[in-house]
């Protein structure tokens, strides 16, 4: 049996991001979006990915991006619907649980959800299907 401990630097952040990608390519449900829609460059996306994660668990400032600004224009690729959101909120929280446990681990998680909402809403908000 594997000891969790908790997310404490780069390395951690690193194989949480590569072990949650790996469940993407793989997803029934959204790995299209990745593969097929957008054909991403794992080789350039995952070290952005690492950067993002870790500014957003350990405010390192390495990253630049605008990841709202990406998405809205993925949404006019492919309608970005709720239950893409909330497959993908599912396979990071289900990366974090199998791999850590403690304090940024659950703050890694409820970042997450937390991304994940507000893109929502600000694209629905976007393509007018809510009331501001």
């Amino acid at each position: 049996m594997i000891m969790k401990k908790d997310i404490e630097n780069r390395d951690d952040i690193k194989l949480l991001v590569n072990i949650f990608y790996d469940k993407v390519k793989l997803d029934p449900l959204i790995r299209f979006i990745f593969n097929d829609i957008v054909k991403i460059n794992w080789e350039r996306h995952l070290p952005v990915m690492y950067d993002f994660w870790e500014n957003t668990l350990f405010y390192t400032g390495g990253y630049i991006g605008n990841p709202m600004e990406i998405h809205q224009r993925l949404n006019q690729l492919v309608p970005l619907r709720t239950e893409y959101f909330q497959q993908w909120t599912s396979l990071f929280t289900s990366a974090v649980d199998e791999l850590f446990i403690g304090e940024k681990a659950e703050l890694a998680k409820q970042r997450a959800i937390s991304i994940s909402t507000v893109m929502q809403i600000k694209i629905l908000q976007q393509t007018g299907n809510i009331t501001q």
